[in-house]
């Protein structure tokens, strides 16, 4: 389990990129960047935080995610032999459960799943490791496009989010953050879709692929999250809905609900030491006070004890 030392100095790493708040002081939700120019107080005992994915937890976007990957491929007409490169829903809903991270999805089908790089249109596959990363940096940056494209089209919040984290918005005792391996362009279109951009402004901490040298399941983004907001990992709650990204929340030494998703139902997340799961927060009815209720008795006491899936 991870243990950060409470009552570090901060302000170094507080930033706000492109209208995110990358962190706020614990006991206000100001947003003047006059604020932040001074060390923050040690943790209080009294402060929490509920951190979200955003992929398949806020917006169920896996599929979109598929589709976009999908399409980049085509129109960068990657082959493999006489076969095109396309990614089936069996075959996505694999890797979102093994790699974190756009790239690294690519770069571990095209070295593990595949064994060779594809050619592209006339052009002979990469045959060196900076043409391999030049091949993939182009995509995902196709993708990316796509992605946003398709995101302005279909996106919808997952039943329940916009209500509890209106909740933990309104409780001057909770910070909110988002951690999301997803790009920064990425996550931006959907958190603006999503949340709206007055809710997303709010937020105390956002994290993203971009900000971080290890994505998920590494835990160096929740670490990071925890840190930046100064509070103690064990008074952190992650939502997440995937293997990967309940072993980066328990390896930062935090709590983790699980709210899967078609592609993650069978997984085994008790086995994994996901604290609860629900098939989404909306259909349980999940609140504020039955994820930080019982903490505040003893912060090892069990969550969403009545609603979790058994």
């Amino acid at each position: 389990m991870v243990k950060l030392t409470l009552g570090i100095v901060l302000a170094s790493a507080i930033q706000c990129i492109d209208g995110f708040a990358a962190t706020n002081l614990p006991q206000s939700r100001s947003f003047s960047s006059s604020t932040l120019n001074t060390a923050l107080p040690a943790a209080a005992s009294d402060q929490f935080a509920l951190l979200f994915d955003c992929d398949g937890v806020i917006i169920e976007t896996e599929e979109l995610h598929r589709l976009a990957y999908n399409a980049a491929f085509k129109e960068f007409e990657l082959f493999i032999g006489n076969e095109p490169v396309e990614w089936s829903v069996a075959y996505y809903d694999i890797l979102q459960n093994t790699v974190g991270g756009g790239k690294n999805k690519m770069f571990y089908h095209f070295r593990n799943t595949t064994g060779v790089f594809p050619a592209s249109g006339k052009k002979p596959a990469p045959t060196t490791p900076q043409e391999e990363q030049d091949l993939v940096d182009r995509l995902q940056a196709r993708k990316t496009e796509l992605y946003k494209e398709l995101i302005a089209e279909k996106a919808e919040a997952r039943p329940g989010v916009l209500e509890l984290m209106d909740q933990a918005l309104a409780d001057e005792n909770v910070r909110v953050g988002v951690c999301s391996a997803s790009t920064k362009a990425a996550v931006t279109k959907v958190l603006d879709v999503t949340l709206g951009e007055d809710r997303r402004k709010k937020l105390d901490v956002t994290i993203l692929g971009d900000d971080v040298s290890k994505l998920k399941p590494d835990p160096l983004i929740y670490i990071t999250a925890a840190e930046r907001l100064n509070i103690d990992p064990a008074r952190c709650v992650v939502i997440e809905d995937s293997v990967v990204g309940l072993k980066a929340a328990k390896g930062a030494g935090m709590k983790c609900i699980i709210t899967y998703t078609t592609s993650t139902e069978n997984e085994d997340f008790y086995g994994l030491g996901c604290d609860a799961k629900v098939p989404d927060l909306g259909s349980r009815g999940v609140n504020l006070d039955m994820i930080f209720g019982p903490m505040k008795e003893d912060l090892s006491s069990d969550i969403l004890i009545d609603v979790r899936d058994a």
